[in-house]
């Protein structure tokens, strides 16, 4: 198939792309120029409703290439790849009920400042830097490189690096300006874009295949199946709790470049609605990003690279300025998963490391530093970005590091959480063992007799439980006031439940988690 995307690129298409990127800058700035200090910048003055937490949550979850990457599932290998979004509603499900309220109760600026709060500050400089370098080489690179990728396909005539450096640069200069606040608000437009966009998408290539019943004379009934078999090499069933459900868990619900909007929000409830809402979003995926895959089986029977299917079905299937819209929501995905590591990267540098240092720094300074710090960090990912591409093995890797260095932080987290005897002893302990078993499955990652990175994501957080548990025989127990903070307790639970009964049942987001559950069964029973 001979790819000539620019061609059919119209006037009114290219002006609506221009147009919409301009907006997003423009918008930047103007948030810039309200804020006045760290917690504003980082933050958003901690006033976030539920409709821009969820939107944003969403956004920021999906970049351009896991649309190619949904699309080519649902054309290759079918529709298991769901199971990480319907897992995702159970996470959040979870993250809303245990989590979210305690770090609104400690009024953190990062998620590693929990175990601060519940451990001590090694422990928040060990996750907060292996989150740093998640953010950028995993968040921010390796999806500034996937995009650029794609757009080239679309503008042939412009190098890698320079798409790159484009992107970042726009990116960077409404996140640089605006902070947070301008990341969550054009995350929401961004992702009403992305959201319009794969509807049409999705309804322009049923009606181009003719829909299940001509995609089913060509497809195998297991291609639909969501539960795979213990005998599939992508996705045996049993992974879905020993791996894709911890590191949905660390995506969601530890990772500041998710968690970061929950913990600006107006107010408990709000990030509890936000993070119901994203939910549903997520849901929506089957059918506005993985049908569209199954569709083109019809349209498209031989594709000879199945990262083209997303793009070519743009331009073969939308009329014109429709196109322009999409390809706008296409961006628009990319864009929204550069600021949020950008924002994140920069809240951790800051208070985690620079306000340690310096203390006596005021809210504005930090502000400030904040600032140069994203600068820091887009210049950092811009840079590493295209030479992904000399090391193929490396990206081979990096599909696996959040397998490789989130199990240690799980554990932190869950037992920090739910186990009152872990202390400070038992939390360096499971740095120390889940850092060698990095290590290790690392070095062993090409073994033949190594497991399922799904299964050894289970077994090195089960591992880093254990060490949690010897280690804090050894140490002190933490006071009372440290635990009444940060600890779990049935208490919590009867306090919100009282709480909540006073609320219409329709405001009730323990409600809304059943009525999502229900969805999530009743899909997972048809397919």
């Amino acid at each position: 198939m001979e790819l000539n995307f620019y061609d059919k690129l119209q006037p009114v298409d290219i002006g609506i792309v221009i147009f919409y990127l301009l907006f997003v800058v423009l918008l930047g700035l103007y948030f810039g120029a309200k804020h006045k200090d760290a917690e504003d910048y980082f933050l958003a003055g901690r006033n976030l409703t539920w409709p821009l937490i969820g939107f944003s949550l969403f956004a920021s979850n999906m970049s351009s290439n896991s649309l190619v990457g949904l699309t080519g599932s649902g054309y290759v290998t079918g529709f298991s790849v769901f199971s990480y979004e319907w897992m995702a509603v159970f996470v959040l499900i979870i993250f809303a009920v245990f989590f979210l309220p305690f770090y609104l109760k400690n009024k953190i600026y990062t998620v590693p400042e929990y175990l601060n709060n519940r451990f001590d500050y090694f422990t928040r400089a060990y996750a907060s830097a292996i989150a740093i370098i998640l953010n950028v080489i995993v968040d921010v690179a390796a999806t500034l490189y996937a995009g650029g990728i794609l757009i080239q396909l679309i503008f042939p005539q412009f190098e890698l690096w320079i798409i790159i450096s484009v992107l970042a640069v726009i990116a960077g200069l409404y996140t640089i300006s605006g902070g947070l606040s301008a990341v969550v608000y054009t995350d929401a437009i961004q992702a009403v874009i992305l959201i319009f966009g794969s509807i049409l998408i999705t309804y322009y290539a049923w009606d181009a295949s003719g829909g299940f019943p001509e995609v089913m004379k060509v497809t195998d009934p297991d291609h639909f199946d969501i539960i795979r078999s213990t005998s599939d090499p992508e996705l045996p069933w049993p992974g879905l709790l020993t791996g894709v459900l911890l590191l949905g868990f660390y995506f969601w619900g530890t990772n500041q470049y998710i968690t970061q909007r929950a913990l600006a929000s107006r107010s408990t409830l709000h990030g509890q609605w936000g993070s119901m809402f994203a939910g549903l979003l997520k849901i929506s995926i089957l059918f506005i990003m993985i049908f569209p895959g199954a569709f083109a089986r019809v349209i498209y029977p031989e594709i000879d690279k199945v990262d083209t299917l997303y793009p070519t079905m743009l331009f073969d299937l939308l009329p014109t300025g429709i196109l322009g819209l999409v390809l706008a929501g296409f961006i628009a995905a990319l864009m929204s998963s550069i600021d949020s590591g950008l924002n994140s990267v920069s809240t951790l540098v800051t208070m985690d490391f620079i306000n340690k240092i310096w203390p006596e720094k005021t809210t504005e300074q930090l502000m400030k530093m904040g600032r140069w710090v994203t600068f820091i960090v887009m210049v950092i990912a811009t840079a590493w970005a295209p030479q992904i591409v000399h090391f193929e093995k490396l990206w081979d890797y990096l599909q696996q590091a959040l397998s490789w260095f989130c199990p240690p932080i799980i554990a932190l987290f869950v037992m920090g959480l739910f186990w009152k005897g872990a202390n400070t002893t038992g939390a360096r302990w499971t740095i120390i063992v889940g850092s060698v078993i990095t290590v290790l499955s690392i070095i062993f990652n090409d073994a033949q007799w190594k497991p399922h990175f799904l299964y050894m994501t289970g077994i090195h957080f089960l591992l880093s439980c254990v060490a949690m548990v010897v280690g804090s025989m050894f140490g002190k127990r933490q006071s009372d006031a440290v635990l009444e903070n940060t600890v779990w307790s049935v208490k919590e639970f009867r306090a919100e439940t009282l709480e909540l009964s006073s609320l219409a049942w329709y405001k009730n987001y323990r409600i809304h988690a059943v009525i999502l559950v229900i969805i999530v069964a009743l899909i997972l029973i048809a397919y």
